[in-house]
């Protein structure tokens, strides 16, 4: 039976530090190489960001390509009865987005780090300068469509009464008064709820308390099939994970964002 059984997909700090030493836990740390080598999480391998994207414009948050992906996921030793458990230090824009990737390539077992590395130092428990070796063997994965929505699908969808499409930028990206692409604005329909506005600073980062009342306001409801994005699936990695975590049945990233449907010459844009 596995020590991380009954565990919300959110567990805290002192849930991870009793099972640190469990031989089914990865543990994965996309904060940036220099704060690793500061000090990480006892046990935890590295997994610089920008190898969970594919890195090229216009939409450089895309799915990486399969072969990327097995040589990332043979070097963190997966397999079939695995328990991730992942973090980063800006409250799980990254770790979000790794959780995606492990929806996109049908693996389940999975938890966040509620306030990520923050939390951790916060509650005064070790870090580590040991990197534990990487694995040798060689994984074969099968892609899932189902946690992404490409730009053809929302196209499609745009105006059902069951569709929310979550947009994770800045209020000023939104209403298209700051441009990262060619266009500005937003997806038809679509509602803004900041990324950060997620997270609760008084308490290193962890998720407000209050979070499910919050996205209730603003109509982010269980019952509707959920399209978070952002500029390249980076921040709203975060949103994506607050959705899951709420028990939303239906949940999609659209990992293209605005780096691709701003820069389309005929998307519909709202300002």
């Amino acid at each position: 039976m596995s020590v991380f059984r009954d565990l919300p997909l959110i567990i805290e700090p002192a849930e991870l530090a009793a099972r640190l030493h469990s031989p089914e836990l990865v543990l994965v740390d996309l904060t940036s190489a220099a704060r690793y080598a500061e000090g990480h999480i006892p046990g935890a391998r590295f997994v610089d960001p920008r190898q969970t994207q594919w890195g090229q414009p216009p939409a450089p948050g895309l799915l990486p390509a399969r072969e990327q992906l097995e040589a990332l996921f043979s070097g963190l030793g997966h397999g079939p009865e695995k328990i991730y458990v992942v973090y980063d230090d800006e409250g799980g824009g990254w770790a979000g987005r790794f959780i995606w990737l492990l929806d996109s390539i049908g693996h389940s077992h999975y938890h966040y780090l509620n306030g990520g590395l923050p939390a951790w130092v916060g509650e005064g428990l070790p870090l580590s300068q040991e990197t534990p070796a990487m694995t040798t063997g060689q994984v074969t994965l099968t892609l899932q469509e189902a946690p992404t929505a490409t730009r053809a699908y929302i196209e499609s969808r745009l105006g059902a009464p069951d569709l929310l499409i979550w947009d994770a930028r800045s209020p000023a990206e939104y209403r298209g008064e700051k441009a990262i692409a060619a266009r500005s604005g937003h997806i038809p329909g679509a509602v803004n709820f900041e990324w950060t506005a997620g997270m609760d600073p008084q308490r290193a980062l962890r998720v407000r308390t209050d979070i499910a009342e919050r996205l209730e306001s603003l109509g982010i409801t269980p019952d509707k099939e959920i399209i978070t994005h952002c500029q390249t699936h980076h921040r709203s990695g975060f949103t994506y994970l607050l959705a899951k975590a709420l028990g939303y049945p239906r949940v999609k990233a659209y990992a293209g964002s605005w780096g691709e449907w701003g820069n389309l010459p005929d998307t519909p844009i709202q300002s």
